[in-house]
C-alpha cells in the first residue's frame, strides 16, 4: 500500500480550504512553489490528479477522498491534543448551512457551545440544495441540506421544514396586482411582476410560479443576503418568498400573503460523516432540537 506523506496530505487540505496556492502558502509559512510541489509529489505518489488548478482550487473525485482523510486526521489530532490538555486544542467543525437558517435559527445552535466547550465553528454559507455538494467535495464535515439522500460516507436525519410564504407590500399589490390576490389572473400578473431572488442558484420563486402553472417573466432583483432580501420585499422592490421564522424575527413592515393557504415547505436534513468526532454528533443533536422548536415539524 502506498504511504501518504502526512505533511503533503495536510497541504492539500489547506490548499482546498484556502482556495489558492498563495493563500495556502501564507497559512503554512512556505512559498506557493512549495505548496505546489508538495501536492504534485502527492499526486505522483497516488498516481491520481487530486486538484483542479482553478480559482478557487477544487479537489477531483480522487482528491475528495484524500481531503476527507486529511480532515479526519485533523480532528483526530485535535481530539488527542484535547485529551492531553494541550493549549490550542479546540476542535474546528466545518459545517455548511443555508443562508436562511444561518440568519435565523442556526445561531442558537452555535450559541450552545461557548468558549469552554472546546469547539470552533467554520461555517460555510450555501443554498440548501447545494450544501451536500460541499460534503461530497470534502470541504465540510456536516451540512444542513434539503436532500434526504445521504452523501456517500455520511448519515442523514430529518430536522424540520422551513415554511415560506409568497408576500409583498400593499403598495406593490396595488401597482402590480390591481385586481387583488384572489383574481383569476393573479398567477399571470405575479409572473409578470418584479420578483426578488437571492442569487442565481435560488430556484424557490421560479418553482413557486411553475407550481401555479406559469413561468416567470418579470424583472428580477438579485439580493444575495437574507436581510437585504427581506428589506427589498418590505421596500416594495418586488415580491418574494419569506420564511415564517424570518418574518416573525425581523419583519418590520406588514406584508400580504399573495396566495393564502399555499405555503412552500422546504424540508431540512442534517448530514454528517459517519466517521465523525462525538462533538459533531452533539452539534447535530442540538440542531435537531432547535429546528424542531423554531420551525415546522416534519412528518
Amino acid at each position: 500500500m502506498t504511504d501518504l506523506p502526512l505533511d503533503h496530505v495536510r497541504t492539500l487540505l489547506v490548499a482546498v480550504d484556502a482556495g489558492t496556492f498563495e493563500a495556502a502558502a501564507r497559512i503554512l509559512h512556505v512559498t506557493p512553489s512549495a505548496v505546489s510541489q508538495r501536492i504534485k509529489a502527492l499526486e505522483q505518489r497516488t498516481g491520481r490528479v487530486l486538484l483542479v488548478r482553478s480559482k478557487p482550487l477544487r479537489p477531483t473525485e480522487s482528491g475528495v477522498a484524500v481531503v476527507r482523510f486529511a480532515r479526519q486526521l485533523a480532528w483526530l489530532e485535535d481530539s488527542a491534543r484535547a485529551e492531553l490538555g494541550l493549549t490550542g486544542a479546540d476542535q474546528t467543525l466545518s459545517i455548511a448551512v443555508n443562508s436562511d437558517s444561518l440568519s435565523t435559527w442556526f445561531p442558537e445552535v452555535t450559541a450552545r457551545f461557548g468558549p469552554d466547550s472546546g469547539v470552533c465553528f467554520d461555517l460555510h454559507r450555501e443554498d440548501q440544495d447545494y450544501t451536500d455538494e460541499l460534503l461530497r467535495a470534502g470541504l465540510v464535515m456536516a451540512a444542513v441540506s434539503s436532500s434526504p439522500k445521504p452523501v456517500q460516507g455520511c448519515v442523514v436525519r430529518p430536522l424540520a421544514r422551513m415554511r415560506y410564504r409568497a408576500v409583498a407590500t400593499r403598495g406593490f399589490i396595488r401597482r402590480w396586482l390591481p385586481d387583488g390576490v384572489d383574481a383569476p389572473d393573479t398567477a399571470a400578473a405575479l409572473a409578470a411582476a418584479p420578483v426578488v431572488i437571492f442569487n442565481r442558484k435560488d430556484d424557490l420563486q421560479d418553482a413557486f410560479l411553475r407550481g401555479l402553472g406559469t413561468p416567470a417573466s418579470g424583472p428580477r432583483q438579485y439580493m444575495p443576503a437574507t436581510d437585504a432580501f427581506l428589506y427589498a420585499v418590505e421596500s416594495g422592490l418586488g415580491w418574494g418568498l419569506i420564511p415564517d421564522v424570518q418574518a416573525k424575527q425581523f419583519g418590520q413592515v406588514e406584508l400580504v400573503e399573495l396566495t393564502p393557504g399555499r405555503p412552500v415547505d422546504v424540508p431540512l436534513y442534517w448530514q454528517q460523516w459517519k466517521l465523525a468526532p462525538p462533538m459533531l454528533t452533539e452539534v447535530g443533536d442540538v440542531a435537531a432540537e432547535v429546528a424542531a422548536r423554531r420551525l415546522e415539524r416534519l412528518g
